[in-house]
């Protein structure tokens, strides 16, 4: 299966014809399974696709949001946005009103298609930007005649789609919902179509099988799912499936019921899953608990998968029997997971990304007995290592067109030669690899893959009149569940005459309250964890910049 063809339409077109009877998308809910094959994802795209065209009459070039859970209508929504030559722009649902908005004003949108979940969000939001010419909802049972809706748009499937050049936008990613300065990564078809030929190389090697069945537990505006969850495994004809929830039940229930082979994940929900594998073992008999202590230790020495899994029989049973594995990705990998996954007989592939190179970089997936390897560079990249800074630099065709908007941004990250900056330390051993092993930029990676600017709490914090100083940067967890994961912290310094009126303990509760009720503008991810009131100044250099090395210093002490 080669990408011969230039251009999206061409490809959406070979897709549909080539697997038309088989299952593209699925999803289970209240009235049970409802699972598109490509053709009727074709038809239903075809169907919103002509009715923006020529019902709406918006220009090529025009903006469609999507603000969805995951589900098959969200994928029609993305192909009608190709077809009918709009950029694509995934909202984050997690994200609140206040972010939205800030978003949404970067991004100017003339559509927003919208779940039945999220439409009252979606009509406030359109309330206060301009622009907005519809909301239409994606849901197959909805009855709200004041709004449009996707399965009620006339039965009409042709019109005359809209090819655009391969450096054109094709989605707006935004990676952080930010509050005074939204940063969307402008993705091209040009880095769509590299990631797709460099991912089939890879898959190819780690799933030569075809109709594969996958899950799809992460959010469709998290651009590694977007680029390798659905557009890579739909590009091999793979059935994506979607899950009710996020519960261990619903996820297992689906992986059991359409006999799941592989899947895209964060390394919070393999940690997740180790935990609940564990608890359950733990809960069983004496003889049990031996049994798989004695199992688990034989299975070090033991090199084929096949075997393991037979070892590991019941584990593999509560999975479906079918699961081979996963490509990790979105935050670094724990060793000693991905060690109990390979050990029970399940393929771990650690990969690494930015949104910036849309997004994959690396997939390790010829040395994973070396764990803390994320593997060579995909075969379109070049990649160099800063002599002085030890940081990791790439260059090619998967490299974002910019941030939206943000110019001065753009020029930050990538040169004028065209190397993107990634802010992240890394080392190349003998064959290639890559080992990430720091990072130079703020952004605290956290163990869900989320990833949170400092700057942008900041910003929400210092509007307070109560706080002097402000620094938000990461805290590791060093116990239960979360060791060893990041989380966001905030080191916070009172306004000096609050300390005249009031005791040190008040004013520390007044400071934590006042957190807690601004950080309401952030999204829940977003939110410190933890307050740290200090009196003394934050340490700062002679150009007034805050020392965040020192400061994480003070903070690891406590």
């Amino acid at each position: 299966m080669k990408l011969k063809r230039r251009n999206i339409l061409s490809l959406l077109e070979d897709r549909t014809c080539n697997y038309e009877d088989r299952i593209a998308l699925g999803t289970k809910d209240d009235f049970g399974w409802r699972e598109f094959t490509y053709k009727g994802l074709g038809l239903l795209s075809r169907k919103l696709a002509r009715y923006l065209i020529e019902d709406l009459n918006l220009e090529k070039g025009a903006r469609a949001a999507i603000l969805s859970e995951s589900k098959p209508e969200y994928g029609a929504c993305v192909f009608a946005s190709v077809l009918a030559g709009l950029v694509c722009v995934p909202l984050d649902v997690k994200l609140t009103k206040y972010e939205l908005k800030s978003i949404l004003n970067d991004a100017r949108p003339d559509v927003i298609f919208v779940s039945a979940k999220y439409l009252e969000t979606a009509k406030l939001v359109q309330a206060e930007i301009q622009g907005v010419k519809q909301i239409i909802v994606i849901d197959e049972y909805f009855e709200d005649k004041n709004v449009a809706n996707l399965y009620e748009l006339p039965n009409k499937y042709s019109a005359k789609w809209r090819i655009r050049g391969s450096k054109s936008t094709a989605f707006i990613i935004y990676t952080s919902g930010t509050t005074g300065a939204p940063k969307g990564v402008e993705i091209t078809f040009k880095n769509i179509t590299s990631q797709l030929v460099d991912l089939e190389k890879v898959l190819a090697k780690i799933l030569p099988a075809q109709n594969v069945k996958t899950l799809s537990i992460l959010p469709m505006n998290h651009l590694f799912e977007m680029t390798v969850g659905f557009s890579t495994f739909l590009n091999f004809g793979f059935s994506v499936y979607y899950a009710k929830s996020l519960k261990p039940k619903d996820i297992l229930g689906v992986m059991r019921e359409k006999q799941i082979e592989f899947m895209i994940v964060v390394p919070a929900f393999l940690k997740l899953l180790k935990s609940a594998i564990e608890s359950e073992i733990k809960s069983s008999s004496m003889f049990n608990r031996a049994m798989f202590k004695a199992l688990y230790h034989i299975a070090k020495f033991i090199p084929f998968y096949c075997v393991k899994k037979v070892l590991f029989k019941k584990i593999h049973n509560k999975f479906g029997g079918k699961f081979i594995g996963c490509i990790s990705g979105g935050a670094p990998l724990d060793i000693n997971v991905g060690r109990f996954f390979e050990r029970i007989g399940i393929k771990v592939y650690q990969g690494y990304g930015l949104s910036e190179t849309s997004p994959v970089v690396s997939i390790n997936f010829d040395k994973r007995s070396v764990l803390a390897s994320v593997g060579r560079p995909l075969e379109q990249y070049e990649a160099r290592i800063d002599k002085e800074t030890g940081e990791l630099q790439l260059k090619g065709p998967s490299v974002m067109k910019g941030y939206h908007n943000r110019p001065d941004l753009t020029n930050e990250v990538i040169d004028s030669d065209g190397w993107l900056h990634t802010g992240d330390i890394a080392e190349f051993d003998k064959d290639g690899h890559i080992y990430i092993t720091g990072r130079i930029k703020n952004m605290i990676v956290l163990s869900g893959g989320k990833k949170v600017f400092p700057e942008e709490v900041e910003m929400v914090l210092e509007q307070s009149g109560l706080i002097a100083e402000v620094c938000v940067l990461s805290m590791t967890k060093t116990f239960g569940a979360k060791d060893g994961t990041e989380e966001v912290a905030a080191v916070i310094v009172p306004k000096e005459e609050l300390y005249q009126k009031y005791s040190n303990e008040e004013v520390e509760k007044m400071i934590k309250d006042e957190v807690k009720l601004l950080s309401q503008r952030l999204t829940q991810y977003k939110r410190p964890s933890e307050v740290v009131v200090r009196r003394e100044p934050l340490e700062r250099t002679t150009t007034r910049k805050v020392k965040r090395k020192e400061v994480q210093k003070a903070l690891a002490a406590k």
